[in-house]
């Protein structure tokens, strides 16, 4: 579903709520989700641009392979 907001596929666009779904994912250890929060944070997309949190869910991710 974060994908689909990010993008507006199906739905009109909505970072903000692309980056809710992202998080919900992210917090069951979803790689990719976690990936995904990383670059809304990094370039403050749905959120306050953070990239010391975009680094930090960029390395959760990567610590998954």
């Amino acid at each position: 579903l974060g994908e689909m907001y990010k993008r507006g596929k199906g739905v009109v666009a909505d970072s903000a709520e692309a980056v809710k779904w992202y998080r919900l994912a992210a917090a069951k250890g979803l790689a990719e989700a976690q990936a995904a929060l990383g670059m809304m944070y990094r370039f403050g997309l749905g959120v306050v641009q953070d990239k010391t949190e975009g680094v930090r869910l960029y390395r959760l991710a990567a610590a998954q392979g």
